[in-house]
């Protein structure tokens, strides 16, 4: 376990890489009419994705860097649900076919804040403008604690596959100073309906490096995991930016773990999961060996989008709802954030892209290497250099920092492969941003490296 290295790398600031260029390049040049635009050229043939967020949640928990609001009561869910069906119709509109989906995500915020009907009847909407196929993933997040039988059976009968249910962690004391109680039994009751109805894949989000979370705690909560074996885990480090979102103010920085003690909770916790049969998925993710984000790394075609590591191969990913981002061929798109303005928009008939993206060659040319570094931990930098007509000289952006990693051993360099080393897994985000030609203007807020 190389703490030293946590020390030394953990203070730096760096993007997580879901996506190349990351968000704080979109610009305003990017709108309305150039998403109409790239909406027009997407091809009926190939199938796409849809994500779409839901930014609501009955209460606040102070860890949320998620674009959410507190909503009391349903008539503001139900205004910004029929919103997001008219901006489905705008879309199907606009590209005059019926577009083929293979993924559907229902994310947020809590989307299962929905009333049981208003989410059937969404669902079906989503299917009558698009032709949403038989064997499509349809993925919802969850939250645990108020997960009725009533709205279980909606899941059911939207065809939902996958679940993913927000833990974080089950020490009581972590969890009343980030203001989410949330007891095992909670948990436990929401995964056994949620496969009486026939949800096959079940997957558990976990923090580390929250208040007062110590590696014991960390290990009892991966515990009671898996007694109840998720496929899959996602485990990120707590990204503490209290000035870009205020309520995480209420965390007590000095009750913050380190970078040494979070570096050791990760590992500790990765290490756990893989004793009990995991394995590592790139950065934070862990699956069962049967899973099909296992199988899709061990072909290589692991990819990763604005969800994490994904077996999603789809080159067109629409954004539906207040501040959803959605990925062209061409490239980035994401609707207004203000949930007053997005429906504003949506109701004058015009579609919420206020920002975005365009590729150039460079741009693709490197989000493949990154993406190469954090799905594979290991990148032919020869390889695509042809593949894209770039020059393999040009690729490194911060020789500096490549030349640190390779003399402190956390990656390696042999005939135009670039490998991170064993045990240094945490540390692929620092190895990506020598790649990253944006970095050095990045002007939002970003997350500690460890």
């Amino acid at each position: 376990m190389r703490s030293d290295l946590a020390d030394i790398y953990g203070q730096d600031k760096l993007p997580r890489y879901t996506s190349y260029p990351t968000a704080p390049h979109f610009s305003s040049a990017i709108g309305e009419k150039v998403y109409r635009h790239w909406l027009r050229s997407v091809s009926a043939h190939r199938p796409v994705s849809l994500y779409l967020h839901i930014p609501f949640c009955r209460s606040m928990c102070w860890y949320c860097g998620c674009h959410t609001s507190v909503a009391k009561h349903d008539e503001p869910i139900a205004a910004f649900v029929a919103a997001l069906r008219r901006e489905a119709q705008l879309v199907a509109d606009t590209t005059e076919k019926s577009l083929p989906v293979a993924h559907l995500h229902f994310g947020g915020g809590t989307p299962t804040i929905m009333a049981p009907q208003l989410l059937v009847d969404l669902a079906d909407a989503l299917r009558y403008v698009f032709f949403v196929l038989p064997d499509a993933e349809i993925a919802v997040e969850v939250d645990p604690r108020t997960l009725t039988n009533d709205l279980t059976q909606a899941l059911e009968h939207c065809g939902v596959t996958r679940a993913s249910l927000g833990v974080q962690s089950f020490d009581p004391r972590v969890q009343r100073t980030i203001n989410r109680l949330q007891s095992f039994e909670q948990t436990a009751a929401a995964v056994e309906r949620l496969r009486r109805a026939g949800v096959r894949g079940i997957n558990f989000d976990l923090l580390y490096g929250l208040p007062f979370q110590t590696v014991s705690s960390c290990l009892d909560s991966i515990a009671k995991c898996v007694e109840l074996r998720p496929d899959r885990l996602s485990v990120f480090g707590y990204a503490h930016v209290p000035s870009f979102k205020k309520h995480q103010r209420k965390i007590a920085e000095e009750s913050l773990p380190d970078s040494v003690e979070r570096h050791v909770q990760s590992e500790t916790i990765a290490e756990a999961l893989q004793d009990a049969g995991y394995v590592r998925i790139g950065l934070d993710h862990f699956a069962l060996p049967d899973d099909a984000l296992a199988t899709t790394q061990r072909d290589g075609r692991l990819r990763r989008n604005f969800q994490g590591y994904t077996d999603d191969g789809a080159d067109t990913l629409i954004g539906l709802g207040a501040s959803a981002i959605g990925r062209m061929p061409h490239g980035f798109v994401q609707n207004v954030v203000a949930i007053r303005d997005y429906l504003n928009r949506i109701a004058e008939g015009r579609l919420a892209t206020v920002k975005g993206y365009a590729f150039t060659e460079d741009d693709l040319f490197r989000a493949d290497i990154i993406e190469r570094i954090m799905c594979d931990l290991t990148v032919d930098l020869e390889q695509i250099s042809r593949i894209h007509h770039q020059d393999p000289m040009t690729a490194i952006v911060d020789r500096a920092r490549i030349d640190r990693l390779l003399a402190d051993g956390v990656a390696t360099m042999s005939k135009g492969r670039l490998t991170v080393s064993e045990g240094s897994e945490f540390l692929v985000r620092s190895v990506a941003s020598a790649f990253d030609a944006h970095l050095s203007r990045s002007t939002r807020v970003l997350s500690r490296a460890v």
